[in-house]
C-alpha cells in the first residue's frame, strides 16, 4: 500500500473519530441535561454529606420512585418555605419511625445504622416519639440531626411532619463543588427493604470522557501525520544525497 493510500485512510478514520467523539461527547451532556439538575444547597443540616454552600447534582425522580436512604430534593408549602429543601429519607408509607433505642434510628423496629451522621454523634440528639407514616408520604431527616429543621420540627402538624411523595422533584447523586463524587449507599436500610438503583450519572461521565479522548485524537492525526510524512520526506532525502555522493 503506498504512503497516499494510507494517509487518505488514516485521514477518513480520524474523521470518524471526530464524528464519534462528538456525538458521544454532546450526547452525554444533553443526557445529563434532561436527567439532572444542579442544586445549591444554602443550609448545613446535611453536614457532613452535604456542606453548605455545596453544588449538588441532583436525578429528576418521580416520587414513587423514591426509597429509604436517598437524600432527595423537594418542596412543601407547610413547611413555611417556598424553596427546594434537601433531606433523608428515613421512613417510607407504611412504616413506623421513632428516636432513639441505644442512640439510634428505628425504623419498623430496627435500629438503623447512619455512618453519614457526623463523627462523635448520635442520633438521639433529635429524639422524637413513634410516628406511623401515612401512605404516599415519606419521613425526612437532616444528617445533622442536631440543627435540622426537618420532619421533627413539624410532628404537631396534620401530617405529622412526613412530606407527600408527589412533592420530591430530584435525588442527590452526586456533590459536584468541591468534587466530593457520589454520595455512598445508605446500607443500613438495606434490611428493611431494597435501595434505589444508582443513577446514569456514570454512564453519562464516560460517554463525556470516551468522547472528548476521541476528538482530541482524532484532531491530532492530521498534525502528527504531517510531521512524520515531513520526517520520512527529509530523510529520503538524505540519503539520496548520500548516495550521489
Amino acid at each position: 500500500m503506498s504512503g497516499e493510500s494510507r494517509q487518505r485512510i488514516g485521514q477518513r478514520l480520524s474523521g470518524l473519530a471526530v464524528a464519534l467523539g462528538l456525538a458521544l461527547f454532546l450526547g452525554g451532556f444533553a443526557w445529563g441535561a434532561v436527567a439532572y439538575r444542579p442544586y445549591t444547597v444554602p443550609t448545613s443540616s446535611m453536614t457532613p454529606t452535604i456542606d453548605v454552600g455545596d453544588r449538588v447534582l441532583a436525578q429528576r425522580v418521580d416520587g414513587s420512585e423514591v426509597r429509604r436512604g436517598d437524600v432527595v430534593v423537594f418542596r412543601d408549602k407547610s413547611w413555611v418555605t417556598n424553596a427546594n429543601v434537601v433531606k433523608r429519607v428515613v421512613a417510607v408509607g407504611g412504616d413506623t419511625v421513632s428516636c432513639c433505642t441505644d442512640g439510634k434510628l428505628t425504623v419498623n423496629g430496627k435500629q438503623i445504622d447512619e455512618p453519614y451522621l457526623p463523627k462523635g454523634s448520635l442520633a438521639e440528639v433529635q429524639n422524637f416519639p413513634k410516628v406511623t407514616v401515612p401512605k404516599g408520604r415519606l419521613f425526612l431527616l437532616g444528617d445533622e440531626r442536631q440543627g435540622s429543621l426537618d420532619s421533627t420540627a413539624h410532628l404537631t402538624d396534620a401530617a405529622r411532619g412526613t412530606v407527600s411523595r408527589n412533592a420530591v422533584s430530584a435525588r442527590v447523586d452526586a456533590v459536584i463543588w468541591p468534587m466530593k463524587g457520589m454520595l455512598k449507599r445508605p446500607s443500613g436500610f438495606e434490611a428493611l427493604g431494597a435501595l434505589s438503583r444508582p443513577g446514569p450519572l456514570r454512564t453519562i461521565e464516560l460517554l463525556i470522557v470516551a468522547g472528548a479522548v476521541l476528538v482530541l485524537g482524532g484532531s491530532a492525526y492530521g498534525p502528527l501525520a504531517k510531521r512524520m510524512g515531513g520526517s520520512r520526506t527529509r530523510a529520503a532525502r538524505a540519503e539520496t544525497a548520500a548516495g550521489v555522493r
